[in-house]
């Protein structure tokens, strides 16, 4: 019988996880990785095209600034722009977070317990506290 601890498991998923390599995974996650970005995303998410004009509105940062940060999603597959008359108008494209997301799942099952154990005890902490309130 073969015994495989725990701790070589550990450090041979996690040295998978960084020799992973797919350019348009690595694309999708450099886009994510910024919050401008994701506010972006988040605002697109909600509203179904929204021209360049009104994405910048709520950014304390230039328009040539939104135009990078689109340029970088637009890279990763995440946005398409398209302009009609002087409105460039941009739309999410949600497919390529896919692939991130079926990434990750395969990792899932590392942090999954952990997290179940913390909600179990904070649940536990929050009755604590509310016993010692009445």
């Amino acid at each position: 019988m073969l015994h495989v601890d725990n701790r070589s498991m550990v450090h041979h998923t996690l040295f998978c996880m960084v020799k992973y390599s797919d350019p348009q995974l690595n694309r999708t996650f450099a886009a994510l990785v910024d919050q401008t970005r994701r506010a972006i995303l988040d605002r697109l998410e909600r509203e179904d095209g929204v021209s360049i004009s009104e994405l910048a509105k709520p950014f304390a940062i230039t328009l040539p600034g939104v135009m990078k940060h689109l340029d970088v999603l637009e890279d990763a597959g995440l946005i398409t722009r398209w302009k009609q008359g002087r409105t460039v108008t941009v739309r999410l494209r949600p497919d390529p977070m896919r692939s991130p997301l079926d990434w990750l799942r395969r990792y899932e099952r590392f942090w999954s317990p952990r997290l179940d154990r913390l909600a179990k005890y904070a649940e536990s902490e929050e009755a604590k506290t509310s016993r010692k309130g009445r």
